[in-house]
């Protein structure tokens, strides 16, 4: 989902706007890596504590969603046919969450609800997301084009913004009532707003179209794209309505039933695009994107075990094993496939597209090691399985082996992006 393969869009969207995002996720990769291997005992206690509201907003914020800003400003110039409206709107969205999501952090982690880290996170957040939302809009309502992918990312888009406006609010109402109810009240509603509206549509509006493009396959079906859309969208609305009615929760199956038929829809699109690929072999990245479409399943099944048969009041394990499954599970799966099939492009592009018909030049994989990255792969993999069985059965020794994995995992990352970056032109 992260910057297509397209060397038009060099020509709109400078490389100096996409490249900070990348370096920057990487690193609150690694950092969230490490909280979880220091508090692996919030597995145990209820999820409204110090320690998971900083991992989360870690991964949620400074992972999955400062490399998603990046990629989406690489790949909104296609979607639109057009040009990005603005570089500095999109240094200046940098900048704020740049600065914001480690105060935003800092301030979680030591739990000082009424002091300035914690607030002037919220507000930094928030000021860079309104610059990324009116850079958005802008570029695409200045285009003549715009296809059902970008769609998903202008939807995406406003839901990002309405999560991080509720949680500014919601910061807000841990010592001055300006909401009906405490904040913890609003949590699980403030989360879907982010997993369901910016990072579920995100990743099918933009995996849609990059899965089959790396795959080689001639695969569209935009009548289908047009449904999930729907389905998504739909599921979300209708559970935010259920939510602030303060409906039982039984309602609240009509809603994960529709999100559901929107994944497996994705995943069918998915499977039907691999079916007809002209390249046959897979490399790892893409082997490792796809998992990630089957990873979306687990966190739909944690939460029907929470509703049905396991309430999280008495089992906040799995209420946990709920949201470890999307950020740790499908979330970072397909960024760490999608990474390595895009920031060696960019990164080639910016060091050897003058010189690309003057003699031989590596080619963009050529720019990280595949030895690191399968190693890397094979640690995440690890870590990600024995830390879900250490949720489920409550062993903090097992929960600290999948940590260790994770962790180690994320350092791998961190290495091939640096790796890449920092890669210098070959001598001619």
């Amino acid at each position: 989902m992260f910057g297509p393969m397209i060397s038009g869009v060099q020509q709109t969207t400078n490389y100096r706007v996409v490249l900070p995002f990348y370096i920057y996720a990487s690193i609150s990769f690694f950092a969230g890596t490490i909280l979880l291997l220091l508090h692996t005992e919030i597995f145990q206690v209820h999820f409204f504590n110090q320690y998971t509201l900083a991992i989360t907003h870690t991964m949620a914020l400074g992972w999955g969603t400062m490399i998603i800003l990046g990629a989406s400003h690489q790949l909104l110039p296609v979607l639109i046919e057009g040009k990005l409206e603005s570089n500095p709107l999109a240094y200046t969205t940098f900048f704020f969450t740049a600065i914001g999501i480690p105060l935003l952090v800092a301030g979680f982690y030591v739990f000082h609800t009424d002091g300035w880290v914690l607030k002037s996170g919220a507000v930094l957040v928030n000021i860079g997301v309104i610059f990324y939302l009116l850079n958005v809009y802008s570029s695409a309502f200045n285009s003549t084009t715009r296809n059902v992918h970008a769609w998903y990312i202008l939807t995406a888009s406003f839901w990002l913004f309405s999560t991080t406006f509720f949680g500014l609010l919601l910061v807000w109402n841990f010592n001055t009532p300006i909401l009906p109810s405490d904040s913890v009240s609003y949590l699980t509603l403030h989360a879907h707003l982010g997993i369901v509206g910016w990072f579920l549509l995100m990743v099918i509006g933009v995996g849609s179209r990059l899965i089959p493009m790396f795959l080689i396959s001639k695969y569209v079906n935009n009548k289908m794209l047009w449904w999930i859309f729907g389905l998504v969208n739909a599921g979300l609305i209708s559970f935010i309505f259920l939510k602030l009615w303060n409906t039982p929760a039984v309602y609240y199956y009509f809603s994960v039933a529709l999100i559901l038929a929107g994944v497996v829809l994705f995943g069918r699109h998915c499977i039907k695009a691999k079916n007809v690929r002209i390249r046959k072999g897979i490399d790892e990245q893409m082997k490792t994107s796809l998992l990630s479409v089957l990873q979306m399943l687990l966190p739909i099944a944690a939460l029907l075990l929470v509703l049905l048969f396991l309430p999280a009041d008495r089992y906040p394990n799995i209420g946990l094993l709920y949201g470890f499954c999307i950020f740790f599970g499908w979330i970072t799966a397909i960024i760490l496939g999608m990474t390595f099939k895009t920031l060696p492009f960019i990164v080639w592009n910016k060091v050897y597209h003058k010189r690309a018909h003057a003699g031989k030049t590596p080619v963009p994989k050529d720019l990280f090691s595949e030895r690191v990255y399968h190693i890397m792969l094979l640690a995440y993999v690890s870590g990600f399985v024995v830390f879900i069985f250490g949720i489920i059965f409550i062993n903090q020794l097992t929960l600290q082996i999948g940590a260790v994995c994770l962790l180690a995992a994320a350092a791998l990352y961190l290495f091939n992006v640096g790796k890449t970056y920092f890669h210098q032109p070959e001598k001619v």
